[in-house]
């Protein structure tokens, strides 16, 4: 409104945390973007790497991983709830034939209101794993159950 009010330029996008563990902003946030067609660019979509599939809970955290090299982000990201919906999700995605980054991809890129996904990358193998998992087109019913699987567990 003061944007149209005042002849001004518009928001186009909002930047806010949101992934298949953080979902919050759809209570609130999402239906306003929706009334005002705003996109999302979603900050943080990998939940700092625990989406990616390279961390199990009881095992050896990788050395190069984002969680396992700040503290902030571990205490953040690992907790039972998220590895309960990481584990259901990772069943999900594999009973489907895919792994759990290309479902927390093609969860993202499946939201109306998600303008681009942009997920750090620090090798070119995880850069194209990235592209590539945006090719998964999740069905209405996939879709369901995944809403089941994370907002049960949050």
């Amino acid at each position: 409104w003061t944007a149209r009010h005042h002849n001004l330029n518009h928001y186009i996008t909002c930047q806010d945390q949101y992934s298949l563990l953080a979902r919050g902003i759809e209570r609130e946030l999402i239906p306003v973007m929706k009334d005002y067609s705003l996109g999302l660019i979603p900050h943080t979509p990998l939940a700092a790497g625990l989406l990616t599939g390279k961390y199990r809970r009881n095992a050896p955290m990788p050395e190069a991983g984002r969680i396992t090299r700040e503290k902030r982000q571990a205490e953040r990201w690992i907790s039972d709830a998220n590895w309960a919906t990481v584990e259901k999700l990772t069943a999900f995605a594999e009973a489907r034939g895919h792994n759990l980054l290309e479902l927390a991809m093609s969860w993202l890129a499946a939201q109306p209101v998600v303008a681009t996904v942009i997920a750090g990358a620090t090798k070119p193998e995880q850069l194209e794993a990235n592209v590539n998992a945006a090719d998964w087109a999740l069905t209405t019913e996939e879709l369901q159950q995944i809403d089941t699987i994370t907002t049960n567990m949050q």
